[in-house]
């Protein structure tokens, strides 16, 4: 199998017109052509009235050797990579031992899928409900102002990113093709097949209901044990001659579980637990994170800004955008979590915060556009050297904004034309908010810092250079994004474990090694292998059972 790149065709080509390009860029007959599949596809939009689609396809030819000798000098043409997934071994007949996975978001279900295809048969413990009770209250918080701070939209079965708008691509580093093994999971599970393909995959919210359930019944196939509503209160840390380990586990119920190699797959918004970790002495520390707000466009401005006269051609679908500036004041202001055809949710885990997110459906067809406008934090903006500060001044942005709601769960909520000059906000103009369960009009300035404030005024004009429209005056804030990502790491080692706690294995998102769906299945996935090749440890480690 060869893999032919950068294969450019017009956007309204029709099917036939692919192998015929394929046939033409090799100077191949039909006959030598066997087959072909998409591996990528994306557009070049540089050209707005002459936009391209771009594919990468793996090709079977009848002589592959003396093509490519045709082609050596081509950089466009090569062997396609070996990216099967391998597992790092199988659990022996005897085990003897179950790993423990804290938490079922996207991270924790990979850590869990992989050591239940392994043999492992890990024991799940989730502290919020199965994702169709979680659906139920979260649309509680969305429709009654009523909040359950165990199940929401950041706990329960599928983690936050189930209310998103399932983005699956991200910059990292993936040299074993990690990633890979996500997306075929998640095709198995139900995913249409062409986020194997596609530049910028998404799933939306409805379709990523039924492929956890999908995936937590595979876990359960294998041997696997998901427990809802199991909150860990606290660990279990043993001193041993060779420092901390692990011991177990302890849930709010009082239970006890034992292991000797648990994974920590924590959302971000875990806050107790990582009190309760901090308090055992599990070492860790702040980290960059970033607050602000969400912006809502009618998604047709987006479109036109972006596509051009192909705005609304259905193999492009709503636009989105990523937008970065650099503030007189050194702070950066930069576009997070752009959700195209969606709208922004109320994402609050805690009583008396209002916290605002992005989540949209597979179809991307709901009237506006909305993206968190989000200024960078560091652990210099906080005082003393506390790994928890961070998580402080999140709470404290979020009462406020709860405050300036109303104090009812409505988010307060500001046009760009008033937060732009300075002044509140009385009526709504063209843009009609989406946010659930409801907006305050108000002056968003006292939501976040002033030096947050002062950046999101200049780049908001500056945004409006790039995307024509950005700025306009009835475009609406809504406040506060908080939750952009943990504030604090959990520090671990080469081989994913905490760095004093032997047999803790701190993972994804919430423990600071991800951002974003995709990212946290593969950190999940990593951490599994990490477990799975310590548990399989010869005994004269110390390692096996530990």
């Amino acid at each position: 199998m060869l893999r032919l790149t950068e294969l450019k065709l017009p956007l309204d080509h029709s099917p036939e017109t692919l192998r015929a390009a394929i046939l033409q860029r090799l100077g191949l007959a039909d006959d030598d052509l066997v087959g072909f599949s998409i591996f990528k596809r994306s557009y070049d939009a540089r050209k707005k009235h002459a936009l391209l689609m771009v594919y990468a396809v793996d090709v079977e030819v009848r002589n592959e050797a003396a093509l490519l000798k045709k082609f050596r000098d081509d950089r466009h043409l090569a062997p396609t990579p070996d990216m099967a997934y391998q597992f790092v071994g199988r659990a022996p007949e005897n085990l003897t031992e179950r790993p423990l996975v804290v938490g079922f978001g996207p991270c924790g279900i990979f850590a869990a899928l992989v050591l239940a295809q392994m043999g492992f048969k890990p024991i799940v413990l989730e502290r919020g409900k199965a994702v169709r009770e979680r659906t139920q209250d979260t649309w509680g918080l969305w429709r009654r102002h009523v909040l359950n701070p165990e199940s929401n939209v950041q706990f329960g079965e599928g983690g936050a990113g189930t209310f998103s708008d399932g983005k699956l691509y991200s910059q990292i580093k993936d040299p074993r093709h990690l990633g890979r093994k996500v997306m075929i999971e998640f095709v198995k599970a139900g995913a249409p097949e062409e986020i194997l393909y596609v530049s910028k995959p998404h799933i939306g919210t409805f379709r990523l209901v039924g492929m956890v359930e999908a995936m937590r019944h595979e876990i359960e196939s294998l041997g696997g044990e998901i427990r809802f509503q199991q909150r860990v209160a606290d660990v279990l840390i043993e001193e041993g001659p060779d420092g901390k380990r692990i011991g177990g586990v302890t849930l709010a119920s009082g239970e006890t579980l034992k292991s000797r190699h648990v994974i920590l797959a924590l959302g971000h918004s875990a806050r107790d637990t990582f009190e309760m970790l901090h308090a055992r002495g599990v070492t860790m520390e702040a980290k960059p994170f970033s607050v602000g707000f969400r912006i809502e466009h009618p998604q047709s401005l987006i479109d036109k800004a972006r596509l051009g006269p192909n705005a609304g051609n259905p193999q492009l679908g709503a636009a989105d955008y990523k937008l970065v500036h650099h503030a007189k004041n050194g702070r950066t202001v930069y576009s997070f979590c752009m959700c195209p055809g969606g709208t922004v949710v109320a994402a609050a885990s805690e009583p008396g915060c209002v916290v605002t997110n992005g989540m949209s459906q597979y179809s991307r067809n709901e009237r506006n556009a909305n993206a968190g406008i989000v200024v960078g934090i560091t652990p210099e903006d906080f005082p003393g050297d506390d790994p928890l500060a961070g998580i402080a001044l999140q709470r404290r942005l979020e009462a406020r904004a709860f405050e300036l709601g109303g104090g009812n769960y409505d988010a307060p909520a500001q046009l760009v034309g008033d937060f732009i000059e300075g002044k509140p906000s009385t009526q709504l103009g063209s843009v009609e908010p989406s946010y659930q369960p409801g907006v305050h009009l108000t002056d968003l300035a006292s939501c976040l810092p002033d030096y947050a404030i002062e950046a999101i005024r200049e780049a908001l004009p500056a945004f409006d250079r790039q995307i024509k429209g950005f700025a306009m005056k009835d475009a609406v804030l809504t406040g506060v994004e908080t939750r952009t990502s943990s504030p604090l790491r959990i520090t671990r080692d080469d081989d994913c474990r905490s760095v004093n706690v032997k047999g803790l294995y701190p993972a994804g998102e919430g423990a600071g090694y991800a951002g974003g769906i995709l990212s946290a299945g593969v950190d999940g996935i990593r951490v599994a292998e990490a477990v799975a090749k310590q548990m399989l440890a010869p005994a004269e480690s110390g390692e096996r059972g530990s």
